[in-house]
C-alpha cells in the first residue's frame, strides 16, 4: 500500500481533509513512493502559529541546551544512516554509494558543528572610555522559512535547520516536491532528540506553497536553495514585507587546469565536478579550462576514465552514475546535449540516454564530454544541471581569468596547479564565493558555502551562517550623569 504523507506541524503529522495531493516517484523506476499532501494557506498558517508559539521559550533556553538537542539528533542520524540513505536514493535516483557516504554524514556533521557552536553565540563588549561602555547581543530572528532543492534533500534540510535552531529560531521547511520524504524523517528525529514541538515543521507543495511562506507577515526570514529564476522571484516577493533573504542558487563554474597541474588529480577533480550525483550539483565545474600544452593529455585521460563509469540501479553499491531526478529534467539535459552537438562542439564521450534493460524505466543519461568548445556556445553559457562537461583550451593566465569571470554566475571556481603562488593569485581574481585549489566539490561544514553575482547571497555553514540567523542589538550603557545643553 502506498503511504500518504501529510505536513508535520507541532510535533505530529497534520493531515488535511480533502487536500490536493501529488505522487512522489522513484526516478530510476517510475514507481510511486508516496502520495503527498499539498499544504494550503490554512496549513501554512498553522505551521507559522506553531512555530511562533514554540520559538520564544526556545530562544530563552541557553545555547548549551539547544546544542545538546542538535547533538542528539546528529547521533540519531548516524545510527539510522543505512535506512535514511536508502530513502534518499529511492527519492533522488542517486547511487547508494553516494547517499551512504555523503548525504546523511554531511547532515550529521552540520548538526554536530552547530550543536557545538550554539553555546558560543554571543555579542561583544565595546569600551567607550570612562563614561560609558557598550555591548551587542545576538538575538534570534524568530520564525524562519527554508525552501530546499531536490538534489541533496536531507543535507540541505540540515544545513538550514542546524544554524537556525542553534541561534534560537523556529523553522518551517518546505522540501522540493520531487524529494519530500527525508525532511519528514528528519522532523521525527528532531522530536525524538527532544526538540520541543513546533520548532521544526515541514510543509509540502509546489510554487504556491512557497509563495505563501515568502509572503507570510509573521515569517521573518527566507532561506532558499534553488535556481536563479526562483531566487529572483523569492527576493522580489520577500521585499513586500522586507524579509531577510539568503539565496544559494545556480552556477556555471570554471575549473582551471594549468600546464604544471597534476593531471590525474585534475581529471579526478573534473569528474567529481561534473559527474558526481549525475551532475545535479549547483557548484559543479562544468566549464573545464585546460592549458593548451596539456589539453590533449587531459582529454585522453578524462575520456578513458569516464567511459569506465558504471551506470545502473542506484541501490546497487557498484553503481557510480544513477538516475536524473525526473523525465522532464532528463529531457532538458538531453536537449542541451543536442544543442552541443548541433553547435559544433566535438562529442568525446557519452551523449545519450541509456535505455538498456531496466534502465529504460528510468531517467539515465550517459556522462557526456564535449571538446573544442567556444565560450559563446549554449553549453558554455547555460546551467545544464546534468552530467555534461565542456572542455576549453587556454593559453595565458590573464586570458583564462577573464573568460572564467565572463558569466553572470559566481558560485564556485577551482585552480589546479603545483605553483601555489599562482594558485592563490588566480583564486583572488576569480569572481566566485566558494573556491578550491587542487580539489573540487568538497564542502566541509566549517567553511562558509555560497556565491556571488547571480549565484546568490548569504552563506551556508561555518560561523558566517550565524550572521544570517541572528539580529544584532547594540546597547549603550552610561556610567556617568547625562550632560545636556537643555
Amino acid at each position: 500500500m502506498i503511504a500518504r504523507r501529510a505536513a508535520f506541524i507541532a510535533g505530529t503529522a497534520w493531515p488535511q481533509a480533502g487536500a490536493e495531493t501529488f505522487e512522489d516517484r522513484n526516478p530510476a523506476t517510475g514507481d510511486v513512493l508516496a502520495v503527498v499532501e499539498v499544504a494550503n494557506s490554512d496549513i501554512v498558517d498553522r505551521a507559522v502559529e506553531a512555530a511562533g508559539e514554540a520559538q520564544a521559550s526556545w530562544a530563552a533556553a541557553t545555547g548549551a541546551e539547544r546544542g545538546r538537542v542538535l547533538l542528539r539528533a546528529a547521533a540519531l542520524l548516524r545510527a539510522r544512516l543505512k535506512d535514511l540513505a536508502r530513502i534518499e536514493t529511492l527519492d533522488t535516483g542517486r547511487p547508494i554509494q553516494e547517499t551512504e557516504a555523503v548525504d546523511i554524514v554531511s547532515g550529521a556533521e552540520c548538526l554536530e558543528y552547530f550543536g557545538g557552536l550554539a553555546a558560543t553565540i554571543a555579542g561583544e563588549f565595546v569600551d567607550l572610555g570612562k563614561t560609558a561602555f557598550g555591548y551587542t547581543r545576538r538575538e534570534p530572528i524568530g520564525v524562519v522559512a527554508a525552501i530546499g532543492a531536490w538534489n541533496y534533500p536531507l543535507q540541505i534540510a540540515c544545513w538550514k535547520a542546524a544554524p537556525a535552531l542553534a541561534c534560537g529560531n523556529a523553522i518551517i521547511f518546505k522540501p522540493a516536491p520531487q524529494t519530500p520524504l527525508t525532511a519528514l524523517e528528519l522532523a521525527a528525529i528532531f522530536k525524538e532528540a527532544g526538540l520541543p514541538d513546533g520548532l521544526f515543521n515541514v510543509v509540502n507543495g509546489f510554487t504556491e506553497t512557497g509563495r505563501l511562506l515568502v509572503l507570510h507577515p509573521k515569517i521573518r526570514k527566507i532561506s532558499l536553495t534553488g535556481s536563479v529564476p526562483t531566487g529572483k522571484a523569492v527576493a522580489m516577493a520577500a521585499a513586500a514585507t522586507l524579509k531577510r533573504v539568503s539565496l544559494e542558487l545556480g552556477g556555471k563554474s570554471p575549473l582551471i587546469v594549468c600546464e604544471d597541474a597534476d593531471i590525474d588529480s585534475a581529471v579526478s577533480g573534473a569528474m567529481l565536478g561534473n559527474f558526481y550525483s549525475a551532475g545535479e550539483i549547483c557548484s559543479n565545474g562544468t566549464r573545464v579550462f585546460v592549458h593548451r600544452r596539456v589539453y590533449d593529455r587531459f582529454l585522453d585521460a578524462v575520456k578513458t576514465r569516464t567511459q569506465r563509469l558504471t551506470i545502473g540501479d542506484p541501490l546497487d553499491p557498484r553503481t557510480q552514475i544513477g538516475s536524473l531526478i525526473s523525465p522532464e529534467h532528463m529531457d532538458k539535459v538531453l536537449s542541451h546535449i543536442e544543442a552541443g552537438k548541433m553547435g559544433g562542439a566535438e562529442l568525446v564521450a557519452g551523449g545519450n540516454r541509456r535505455m538498456d534493460g531496466a534502465l529504460g524505466r528510468g531517467c539515465f543519461v550517459e556522462p557526456t564530454i564535449f571538446a573544442q568548445c567556444s565560450d559563446a556556445m549554449p553549453i558554455a553559457q547555460e546551467e545544464i544541471f546534468g552530467p555534461v562537461m565542456a572542455v576549453f583550451e587556454f593559453d595565458t593566465e590573464d586570458e583564462v581569468i577573464a573568460r572564467a569571470n565572463a558569466t553572470p554566475y559566481g558560485l564556485s571556481a577551482a585552480v589546479f596547479t603545483r605553483d601555489l603562488a599562482r594558485a592563490h593569485r588566480m583564486i583572488a581574481r576569480l569572481e566566485a564565493g566558494t573556491c578550491w585549489i587542487n580539489h573540487y566539490n568538497v564542502t566541509p561544514i566549517e567553511l562558509p558555502f555560497g556565491g556571488m553575482k547571480q549565484s546568490g547571497y548569504g552563506r551556508e555553514n561555518g560561523r558566517a551562517a550565524i550572521e544570517h540567523y541572528t539580529d544584532v542589538k547594540s546597547v549603550y550603557v552610561a556610567l556617568a550623569p547625562v550632560e545636556s545643553p537643555y
